[in-house]
């Protein structure tokens, strides 16, 4: 438990919890699970909240007192195929909707991995830049920036060949700021020696922390579970430095949202309450 005298309010004043962590938890659940608890702010998925309703989730969260952080995910934008692309695009427009109408200013994008057959990383990419030429617009008429989010290079071949922070900058610098942003994850960016650089990079854009547009952090456990995916582990008991990557993220200027991002299976079979519990001691001992 945090210790005793912690200032909860000073703990609290920039976490946010993912939807994912908590996943055993409906939105009304997630919504009274956070006044209970004090915290102010979440970020949701898109799959709950539109079998929810996309307005009466806004309309939950708003009379929640809640600030929804960022909506995950749109991208997949990848495709080769020219139906296939269409479609793709049609349902990140659809995203940035979704966000608007959920008062979020941050879209974050899983660019997409390989089609199948394909292993042209590079062009990948360049069809990922040329579907944020035909997004960016429609989404800052809306209010919602982009956020290009790399993924640990395990996950190149089928869910994002955006691999590095880096890579990531690269798109990301095409567009104006406040378009097209990044999303610094510890649990994909922890094992690259040039991360520290490339924070900088993200932050010398401009105010606020420039391209950063999003800050979230899980630990890196190992072995890692089958499928990988859910093997995100408890913020204290892996091997990223959830600390340092936080104060290398504040010195670029990023002042915002820190959001818990935890897939795991093994705190999904627990009580909702108790995992926001654990989850905010961990944070304020580990990340703070």
């Amino acid at each position: 438990m945090t210790a005793p005298g912690t200032n909860t309010d000073a703990v609290l004043s920039r976490f946010s919890l993912n939807q994912e962590t908590v996943k055993q938890w409906s939105l009304p659940e997630l919504a009274e699970g956070c006044r209970k608890a004090g915290v102010t702010r979440v970020g949701l998925w898109r799959a709950p909240v539109q079998e929810y309703g996309v307005e009466r989730a806004a309309r939950l969260v708003r009379e929640a007192g809640l600030t929804v952080t960022s909506l995950c995910r749109g991208g997949f934008l990848t495709a080769t195929d020219p139906g296939a692309r269409a479609a793709a695009l049609d349902d990140n427009r659809a995203a940035i909707d979704e966000a608007a109408a959920l008062a979020t200013s941050t879209l974050v994008l899983v660019s997409g991995g390989l089609p199948a057959g394909d292993r042209d990383l590079r062009g990948a990419r360049e069809r990922i830049a040329d579907a944020l030429h035909e997004l960016a617009p429609y989404a800052r008429e809306r209010g919602v920036r982009l956020a290009v989010e790399p993924l640990h290079p395990m996950f190149a071949s089928d869910r994002c060949v955006v691999s590095t922070l880096g890579q990531a900058l690269d798109l990301a610098e095409r567009f104006p700021v406040e378009e097209v942003g990044v999303v610094v994850d510890a649990y994909h960016v922890w094992w690259d020696d040039t991360v520290a650089e490339r924070i900088q990079r993200a932050g010398a854009a401009g105010p606020d922390g420039g391209r950063i547009a999003a800050f979230q952090v899980a630990d890196w456990v190992t072995p890692l579970p089958a499928g990988v995916l859910l093997g995100r582990g408890q913020l204290g008991d892996g091997s990223a430095d959830l600390r340092g990557l936080r104060e290398l993220v504040d010195a670029s200027g990023y002042a915002g949202p820190i959001e818990v991002e935890i897939f795991n299976e093994g705190l999904w079979a627990r009580e909702g309450a108790e995992v926001l519990a654990e989850v905010v001691d961990r944070y304020a001992v580990h990340v703070l």
